[in-house]
C-alpha cells in the first residue's frame, strides 16, 4: 500500500505560492518577494525584542509544559469529569499539581524543624542546660585545646580571621539567598498561570503554532509526540533516581550513625536533594560525615577524644562509589528504554545539558538529542521523497512523446 503524503502546512504553501510566479504575473512577483524580506524582518526583530522580554521565564514556562505533559492523565479526568468547563478542569489540576508540590515540601519543612530542634538542643549540651551561644563558646574552646595537642605549642590559635570571613561570607550568602528566594518565587508564580493556560487553552496554542510553521503536519505531530516522550521518560528517570540514592543513603546513615538520629529526615533530604543538579546527595551525605568527625565521639580512659574514623571514611567511600554513582546508571537506563535514547547519548546529554545550562539542562539535554534524532530522520525520509519525484519525473520525461 502506497504511503500517503504529508499534507504541506499552510505557512509552506504560502510561500510555496509567493516563490513561484504564475504566468502573466511576473511583474508583480518582484514586489511580492520584497514585500515578504520586508514583513520577515519585520517579524524577526519583533521576536528577538519579545525574547528578550521574556527570556528570563523561559525556564518557568518550559517547566510547566514539562508539568502539563506529565499530569496530562489528571487533566483528561478532570476534563470528562467537567465536560465543556476547560477552565474549570485547568484550575483543578493546576491545584493537584501545587498540591503535589506543596503537601512533601510543607511536611519536609515541619520534619526538618522538629529535627533541627533536637540538632539545636544536643549542640547546647548534655542535659541542655546553658544557650547555644555559650555552647557554640564551648566548642571553640575545644577547638582551640584540640589545635595546641594536635601541633604541640601552649599558643592559642588565632580565629579572628576566620570569624571575619566567615561573616563577611554570611552576609553576602543571605542577600543572595534572599534574592534567590525572590527569583524563586516569581517563577513559582509564573510557572503556575503558565500551567494553567497551557491546560485551558495548549490545543488551541498547538494548533496556532502549527498552522504558522512551515512544516508538514506529520512532523509536526512527531515533534510533539518526542517531546512527550522524553518529558515523561526525564522525569521518571529523575525521580527514580532520586529516590534510589535516598534509599541507599538512608542505609548509609542508618550504619554510620548513632542510634536516635534522625534518619528518616536524611533519607527524605537525599531524595529531595538528588533530584536537583550540582547539588544532589552529596549535599547530605557530606555533611554527615562531617558530624560524625565532630560530634560522634567518645572519650578514652585517658581522657582523651575518640573519634570514629571508621564510620566517616565508611561513609565518604560508600557515598561516593554507590550512593552518588548510580545516578549514572539509573538515568541512562530509563532513557533508553522510555525515550529510545542510546545509553551514552542518553548519558552524555544530561551531563552535557546540566553543564551548560544548569539545572534545567537535565530537561533540555535529552530533547534536544531526541530532537535531533527526530529531525535527521525527517530530513532523511524528506530526502527520499524528492529523489522519488525526481525519479519519477525523469521517467516521465524520458517517456516517448506521442506523435
Amino acid at each position: 500500500m502506497p504511503k500517503k503524503k504529508s499534507k504541506p502546512s499552510p505557512a509552506r504553501k504560502a510561500a510555496m505560492e509567493i516563490l513561484t510566479p504564475r504566468s502573466g504575473a511576473a511583474n508583480a512577483f518582484v514586489p511580492r518577494v520584497v514585500s515578504l524580506i520586508a514583513l520577515l524582518a519585520v517579524v524577526l526583530l519583533t521576536g528577538a525584542l519579545f525574547f528578550r522580554v521574556v527570556a528570563q521565564f523561559v525556564v518557568p514556562l518550559f517547566l510547566a509544559g514539562v508539568l502539563v505533559v506529565v499530569f496530562e492523565p489528571v487533566h483528561r479526568w478532570f476534563t470528562e469529569k467537567l465536560p465543556g468547563r476547560r477552565y474549570a478542569a485547568a484550575g483543578a489540576t493546576t491545584t493537584v499539581v501545587m498540591l503535589t508540590v506543596l503537601i512533601p515540601t510543607i511536611w519536609l519543612g515541619v520534619q526538618a524543624y522538629l529535627e533541627g530542634r533536637q540538632v539545636a538542643l544536643y549542640l547546647v549540651g548534655e542535659g541542655h542546660q546553658g544557650t547555644l551561644a555559650e555552647s557554640f563558646e564551648k566548642r571553640i574552646v575545644d577547638a582551640k585545646e584540640f589545635y595546641k595537642d594536635q601541633m604541640g605549642t601552649e599558643k592559642d590559635p588565632d580565629f579572628a580571621p576566620l570569624g571575619a570571613a566567615i561573616a563577611r561570607y554570611a552576609g553576602t550568602a543571605g542577600l543572595n539567598t534572599v534574592l534567590a528566594a525572590v527569583g524563586i518565587v516569581v517563577g513559582l508564580v509564573v510557572m503556575t498561570v503558565a500551567l494553567f493556560y497551557f491546560l485551558a487553552d495548549g490545543p488551541a496554542m498547538i494548533e496556532a503554532l502549527t498552522h504558522l510553521s512551515p512544516l508538514d503536519d506529520e512532523y509536526e505531530h512527531e515533534l510533539l509526540q518526542k517531546f512527550s516522550e522524553v518529558s515523561r521518560a526525564v522525569v521518571v528517570a529523575t525521580l527514580l533516581s532520586a529516590v534510589v540514592q535516598g534509599l541507599l543513603g538512608g542505609i548509609g546513615y542508618y550504619f554510620a550513625l548513632e542510634a536516635g538520629a534522625p534518619i528518616l529526615l536524611l533519607t527524605v533530604l537525599t531524595i529531595v536533594l538528588a533530584i536537583i543538579p550540582f547539588v544532589g546527595a552529596t549535599a547530605v551525605w557530606i555533611p554527615v560525615c562531617i558530624w560524625i568527625f565532630l560530634f560522634q565521639t567518645d572519650i578514652g580512659p585517658d581522657g582523651e577524644v575518640q573519634r570514629h574514623w571508621a564510620a566517616v571514611i565508611g561513609l565518604a567511600i560508600y557515598g561516593t562509589a554507590v550512593v552518588s554513582s548510580i545516578d549514572n546508571v539509573i538515568k541512562p537506563m530509563v532513557l533508553h528504554g522510555n525515550a529510545k535514547l542510546h545509553p551514552l547519548l542518553a548519558l552524555l546529554s544530561v551531563l552535557g545539558g546540566v553543564s551548560v545550562l544548569g539545572p534545567v539542562g537535565i530537561l533540555v539535554g535529552p530533547m534536544l538529542v531526541a530532537f535531533l534524532q527526530a529531525m535527521l530522520g525527517m530530513l532523511r525520509r524528506e530526502l527520499d521523497r524528492f529523489n522519488a519525484e525526481h525519479a519519477e519525473a525523469e521517467a516521465e520525461a524520458a517517456q516517448p512523446q506521442p506523435a
